[in-house]
């Protein structure tokens, strides 16, 4: 299993990377609101060579307008991993299924050149979820030992702790063979 990490707004800049193989980074949220440290915490990533990937916090309504938002922001590499972080909002909704696979699909359609992965927990996974459609790969949260969600799904991502920060491990035999993955959208 690889090793990585997600950061927002609320993690530093300068975060540790050693022993990471990749880096999640919160790029946008809805139509308006952008991280901050976008620009700082990929450059950390990319300095330290890791596999990038950038993920939009999704709100119901507006898809399109969120899936343009999102690629207009994030920023444009292939082997890049774009994700859609799909959970509760902080006024208590959520995207149905229907928006969360059309957003999927935008984004495939936007960035052809990259992967397009699904995170959610596992709750969502198990009792919202109705579709099992998650784009390219699934990234699962369930706070659990790493690499072992409680799911039958085949999963790519699996984050499984937050504290002290969001820690993630990854299906993949070695770095190289996720930067292959990520290359080959």
């Amino acid at each position: 299993m690889l090793r990585g990490i997600d950061v927002s707004a609320y993690q530093s800049s300068s975060y540790g990377t050693d022993g990471l193989s990749f880096v999640f980074v919160k790029a946008t949220e809805g139509r308006s609101y952008v991280n901050p440290k976008l620009a700082a915490q990929t450059k950390r990533a990319r300095d330290a060579g890791l596999v990038v990937g950038f993920y939009h916090f999704l709100w119901p309504g507006n898809l399109t307008a969120q899936a343009e938002y999102f690629v207009g922001r994030a920023p444009d590499r292939a082997g890049d991993i774009l994700a859609v972080d799909w959970e509760t909002t902080s006024n208590g909704t959520h995207a149905s299924n229907a928006e969360k696979d059309l957003f999927i699909r935008k984004l495939k359609d936007l960035r052809p050149n990259n992967q397009v992965v699904l995170y959610c927990n596992r709750h969502f996974w198990l009792n919202i979820d109705t579709t099992s459609y998650s784009g390219d790969a699934l990234w699962i949260a369930d706070y659990v030992s790493a690499g072992k969600p409680r799911i039958k799904a085949k999963w790519r991502f699996h984050q499984y702790t937050d504290d002290p920060l969001d820690k993630n491990v990854a299906d993949f035999e070695s770095k190289a063979a996720l930067r292959r993955w990520a290359e080959d959208a």
